[in-house]
């Protein structure tokens, strides 16, 4: 058996589908760790529904790289970490910390996960989830409003300022890093069937 903790990249635009992959991945493989790139937000705690685009949440120094960068490497190295949680109510990281586990297998999921090359090269799989602007859209809108307090006005602001500029300007340009290119996210039956396959694979 070989013990390499093998690390796959799961990356799209906001909205894409990339959470439902992994909980459809969690159906099918039952060992692996999951790290969300949104854990790693840095703190805006003065950020609010009235000045949301003050703060940039879809550029890739909103996130502590550095932070992800170090636990993923401890992650390949089978050491446990200390996962920050964030708080998506208020802007800021939570007290609370998630004690992960090493696991053989790790995804890493975020909008910025291919941007920085030094995370790039420890993966061993990158996927791209494709899906439409319009529908990516709908579904942060419905994200935002319903579990995370946000006005809609505020929402389409952030979007039309923030998040579909910064979509072009740093997440769809890493489409071509991608080993695979997923449409339809979590909904595309047979891409799910493959990467399943792909990490029982590992673990057996």
């Amino acid at each position: 058996m070989n013990n390499e903790v093998r690390l796959i990249g799961i990356s799209g635009g906001s909205g894409s589908g990339k959470t439902t992959i992994i909980k459809r991945i969690a159906e099918r493989v039952k060992d692996f760790v999951f790290i969300p790139q949104d854990n790693y937000y840095k703190s805006a705690e003065n950020i609010s529904n009235k000045n949301i685009t003050d703060f940039n949440f879809d550029h890739p120094d909103a996130f502590d790289t550095s932070l992800l960068l170090e636990h993923l490497s401890e992650l390949k190295e089978g050491k446990a970490i200390e996962m920050p949680t964030y708080d998506f109510v208020h802007h800021r990281r939570a007290k609370e910390v998630v004690q992960v586990e090493p696991s053989r297998v790790v995804l890493v999921e975020g909008i910025m996960v291919f941007f920085e090359q030094e995370i790039r090269d420890m993966m061993d799989l990158k996927i791209f989830v494709d899906t439409p602007d319009d529908i990516r859209f709908i579904r942060r809108l419905e994200r935002d409003v319903t579990d995370r307090g946000r006005t809609m006005e505020s929402v389409i602001k952030q979007y039309l300022e923030v998040v579909r500029p910064g979509h072009y300007m740093f997440i769809e340009p890493t489409k071509e890093f991608a080993d695979i290119i997923i449409p339809e996210g979590g909904h595309n039956a047979n891409a799910l069937r493959v990467l399943a396959s792909f990490m029982n694979d590992i673990l057996t």
